[in-house]
């Protein structure tokens, strides 16, 4: 008779008198403890729950990462939480932007008179042969680096930086007393200078040009040709001088704040990028699962895993592995100082699912892209093993026992 103990379980007896002669003969009895002594050794998944106890409970100055039982205080904590990466992180707060003249855009004039005859209307012959008064439209001129155009009679004007508001009243000063009351309208039609680039796989690729009166990411986006992709699927980066920042599409809908105004040169690119989190251990499906919306919780990913496996898993042995902000992580109790290193801290999140609250916490527990889910296996299930091997070992030798009895 042998008795099994593993991990303060109940010990289990298993009855092998048919065998116990042959096993003391063979000395296959001392394969049996060797194979329960280096139950470690044996084919698993991951870390089984004590093992992560274990590591939890070393040493302040041996930890490599945090644990952190998931209660109402964590996740009240968790509530605060920032998200990975914000476009109103920008800091810009200020309103729409107002478009100005710059290097590379196309500049019209036209100019009016009030009577005939002036430098830049008809005769009176001609005036008088047509109906209404028309403007002399200058050709459009590309502002080069000088910010200079030229205008006949005005010389030349520096619109650089200027709105063409200001730049119709330097033309009109610069005319008076050579026109008969000039009337100026500036236009853009091209204006580069004050426009925003978009592309990316996800998108129609566009140079649009930013309107006066104020242009948000969505209104780029959808003044580009809309999305080639879908919402869910999509990421939008924001690059703005030397600093970009990347955000699920999803989120820039429903978050207004994160919907910011745009600023000239701005890089908008889409990119076909799935949310995911990993589900790996003893659930029904260890993939890459994709979810659609920012509010999945620890319950729902685990229903989109396919719950736990009833026959292999430790329904106290489910984790949620992820990188934190160590500044956030200091908020949690019970928590190494020297598993902070740097920016970020390594933090598996536990939940005991035999208690029945924990449906409750789970259920406000959030899933965060690239989250690894993950589930162990059973204590039972590492003695199912021990108990498959020693089959394999014990069934030649008793065939051949039985063999040799028959023979005599």
């Amino acid at each position: 008779m042998i008795y099994v103990t593993d991990n303060n379980q109940a010990s289990r007896i298993f009855f092998l008198k048919p065998f116990c002669g042959i096993l003391a003969k063979s000395g296959l009895l001392f394969c049996l403890t060797a194979i329960i002594s280096s139950c470690s050794a044996l084919p698993g998944t991951g870390p089984q729950a004590s093992i992560v106890q274990a590591a939890a409970n070393q040493p302040a100055d041996q930890q490599q990462f945090a644990v952190v039982d998931i209660n109402s205080t964590v996740l009240h904590v968790l509530s605060r939480r920032p998200q990975d990466a914000s476009l109103a992180s920008f800091g810009d707060r200020s309103g729409p932007f107002e478009p100005a003249i710059g290097v590379g855009d196309t500049v019209s004039v036209s100019i009016w008179e009030a009577a005939a005859g002036g430098l830049f209307t008809p005769t009176v012959a001609a005036s008088q042969a047509s109906s209404g008064a028309r403007p002399a439209t200058i050709p459009e001129q590309v502002v080069g680096r000088d910010g200079m155009i030229t205008v006949p009679y005005a010389g030349s004007v520096n619109t650089l930086g200027r709105r063409p508001s200001e730049v119709q009243r330097l033309i009109q000063r610069a005319l008076a007393g050579k026109a008969i009351q000039p009337q100026v309208i500036v236009t853009v039609p091209k204006p580069v200078s004050s426009s925003v680039t978009v592309f990316g796989e996800g998108a129609q690729g566009a140079r649009v040009p930013l309107s006066p009166r104020g242009d948000r990411v969505l209104d780029v986006l959808a003044s580009a040709g809309g999305l080639r992709t879908t919402v869910n699927e999509s990421v939008v980066q924001v690059t703005r001088g030397s600093h970009s920042r990347r955000v699920p599409l999803s989120r820039l809908t429903s978050d207004p704040k994160e919907n910011i105004f745009v600023r000239p040169g701005d890089v908008i690119t889409v990119l076909r990028e799935p949310q995911i989190f990993l589900a790996y251990g003893a659930t029904g499906r260890n993939a890459d699962v994709p979810f659609d919306n920012e509010s999945l919780t620890l319950t729902q990913a685990l229903a989109k895993a396919g719950g736990l496996i009833d026959f292999r898993s430790d329904p106290e042995g489910v984790f949620v592995y992820r990188i934190e902000p160590t500044k956030f992580v200091r908020e949690f109790a019970h928590v190494s100082p020297y598993a902070q290193l740097g920016n970020h801290t390594k933090v598996i999140y536990r939940i005991n699912m035999r208690d029945p609250n924990s449906i409750f916490l789970a259920s406000q527990f959030r899933i965060f892209h690239r989250d690894v889910v993950y589930v162990s296996n059973a204590p039972l299930t590492e003695l199912q093993k021990v108990l498959q091997l020693f089959n394999m070992v014990v069934s030649p030798v008793a065939q051949g026992a039985s063999l040799s009895s028959g023979l005599k």
